[in-house]
């Protein structure tokens, strides 16, 4: 998914000015609905941030649910209207982090049981034949439901090493569950109760290109370094070390990434990389050194790029 925290939404001034800003787009908000044919009533929740070349096949894959719910990060593009042109309630949001965005995205649904994607994200057939099975069971062996990911990696679907299969937590009863905690980044939903596996994966095309994998996983690095930081984390000597090659060792050769060919080598590298990148950035956080480039002042003291 591209991050809202990318290019100018990337500008920590401008999301605190328009924080919590609000916009809908389509004012209509479906009321909940007593099911006639004894199923749970189902609602899609997507948050996104110029997708537009993406957003389409994302809302179509989710044509069994009952309402679909996106959060649009003020999208330059047409994200928005082809949203709502396929179906889709739109509102519109000023990102403040993605478990805040998605936290909101659940609080809007007109149904208890909420089932959330990222724009990259779609459901295969065997996954939602899993997901309508146990909606006629009407979700009674669960508070949640977990799921594969299979992750598209420039031109190969990854079934081995650290992407795959990443289960995810993506449908349960918000009434027990959602997304919990204060951790923006690499956010996770939980319940209380049971959490069952379906079978089946959700798709996943999480990068464009290199260049922007590269510099997604640069950002996450550091807000994964500050967030640990302010939770009184250190970084050590040995875990510089070895963490990064334990990384790679664990994906590449204990999991069998090897198997994914050139494609698992590469993610096995780069993943390898964002555990380093996070690891010296805590360390310099350590060390009172800034992990961005201070704004600088001409002689007159005007602030300059």
């Amino acid at each position: 998914m591209v991050s809202p925290t990318d290019g100018l939404h990337n500008a920590g001034i401008r999301r605190a000015a328009c924080r919590h800003q609000v916009s809908i787009i389509d004012t209509t908000r479906p009321a909940a609905t007593t099911p006639t044919d004894g199923r749970p009533k189902l609602s899609a929740c997507i948050i996104a941030f110029n997708e537009a070349d993406r957003i389409g096949d994302c809302i179509a894959s989710l044509a069994f649910c009952d309402e679909v719910v996106v959060v649009d990060s003020y999208s330059t593009d047409a994200t928005a209207a082809i949203a709502q042109a396929a179906g889709a309630r739109v509102l519109q949001r000023a990102f403040d982090g993605f478990r805040s965005q998605k936290h909101y995205a659940v609080e809007q649904a007109a149904h208890d049981w909420v089932l959330c994607l990222d724009a990259d994200e779609r459901v295969d057939a065997r996954l939602r034949a899993s997901i309508e099975a146990a909606r006629a069971r009407g979700f009674e062996d669960a508070a949640g439901y977990r799921f594969a990911r299979l992750s598209e990696y420039f031109g190969k679907f990854l079934r081995h090493g650290n992407a795959y299969p990443d289960r995810v937590l993506r449908l349960f009863d918000r009434r027990r569950g959602g997304w919990r905690g204060k951790r923006e980044i690499h956010e996770a939903a939980s319940v209380d109760g049971a959490v069952a596996t379906l079978a089946g994966d959700l798709i996943h095309y999480p990068y464009r290109s290199l260049e922007q994998q590269l510099g997604k996983t640069e950002r996450y690095a550091r807000m994964m370094a500050e967030h640990e930081y302010a939770r009184g984390k250190r970084a050590s000597l040995s875990k510089l070390v070895l963490a990064p090659a334990w990384r790679f060792w664990r994906g590449y050769v204990l999991r069998a990434g090897f198997l994914d060919g050139w494609h698992g080598l590469v993610y096995a590298y780069v993943r390898a990389n964002y555990v380093r990148q996070k690891t010296i950035m805590l360390w310099m956080l350590e060390r009172g050194q800034p992990l961005t480039t201070p704004p600088r002042k001409d002689d007159a003291g005007t602030p300059r790029d």
